[in-house]
């Protein structure tokens, strides 16, 4: 073998010996995700906000099926329109990261459903899985809601891995009437090949660098035991069909565009996609507020409006 010959392998090998390596070792991080603390001055400051418009809180805690306890809290509106809005946040966040998003819903009449993910915030649990035990921890809470609140309709809003487990609830769960989803991940394995990728070269991610997306995810399902190519929003819109607005920056490095495509492409529902420029990773509300709002309320409001006009038309 030539020398030449002997350098041009090392160049090819050597980056994909590299992110098998990586991810290896990545797999339990992305199972056990960075905690963010859910302290009492957030809670404080979240009385503050809900008090401001005529808001009332208080804690709303639910036994997951697999016996972890989840932690969040039950917000009602001053003025209550009968609908109910499940709040997701991202990775790595708790519900206080989803506080401007309660308050725009509060101050249109929507109660409000925020909770702590599991191993997330408050909330109990060994590790993340992505929508796989969070679909059933969501309908564990839409079971309390229900018994305590009778919500006349009931919608979910998410972002990134929020919209994600958002898109597979609803897609296992038809009392989620609606969807309104920005930057979700529309499979496991395409979400890791952004994160092999250093979240700006996909196309590495899927070249040079996919054996480190493969080996991530196959570490990570015999770590957990679920299996990840069943965690996928794709397939959660493709077996149920439900209204969703899908929200994206094609800036966005992190979760790009193309995945919330995949989804509106995969959809059996009617869905919407809205493309808001410089809002990078789920900074729609942030960067455009007034046509976010104008979008989110209007979303829901059609879809409400919608079904009171079905329930009036049904036969006596």
């Amino acid at each position: 073998m030539t020398r030449s010959v002997r350098i041009g392998l090392i160049l090819v090998l050597f980056p994909a010996l590299l992110s098998v390596v990586a991810g290896w070792m990545g797999a339990p991080g992305f199972l056990h995700p960075a905690k963010r603390a859910f302290t009492p001055d957030m809670a404080r400051d979240a009385d503050v906000t809900f008090g401001q418009i005529g808001a009332r809180r208080e804690d709303f805690d639910v036994q997951a099926p697999d016996g972890v306890t989840l932690r969040g809290w039950k917000v009602r509106p001053a003025k209550a329109n009968g609908a109910w809005v499940l709040v997701f946040h991202g990775v790595a966040d708790n519900r206080y990261g989803t506080e401007e998003h309660a308050r725009m819903l509060l101050q249109s009449g929507y109660g409000v459903v925020m909770m702590d993910s599991r191993a997330h915030g408050a909330s109990g649990g060994e590790m993340a899985s992505y929508g796989w035990l969070e679909r059933k921890d969501v309908s564990a809470a839409i079971d309390q809601l229900i018994g305590t609140e009778h919500p006349e309709h009931i919608f979910a809003l998410g972002n990134s891995m929020g919209a994600g487990i958002a898109l597979q609830a609803a897609g296992s769960d038809a009392r989620i009437e609606a969807v309104a989803a920005e930057a979700p991940f529309a499979n496991l394995q395409q979400a890791a090949y952004d994160y092999a990728g250093l979240q700006r070269w996909p196309l590495l991610g899927k070249t040079f660098f996919a054996p480190g997306a493969w080996v991530l995810i196959y570490r990570g399902e015999r770590l957990a035991g679920f299996p990840a190519s069943e965690v996928s929003p794709e397939k959660a819109v493709k077996a149920r069909a439900f209204p969703l607005l899908l929200i994206c920056d094609g800036a966005d490095v992190v979760l790009p565009c193309r995945h919330s495509e995949a989804i509106l492409r995969a959809a059996a529902g009617p869905t919407e996609l809205w493309r808001v420029p410089g809002a990078l990773h789920t900074g729609a509300m942030g960067t455009a507020p007034v046509e976010y709002r104008r979008r989110v309320i209007s979303f829901f409001d059609s879809q409400r409006n919608r079904a009171g006009v079905s329930s009036t038309k049904r036969p006596k």
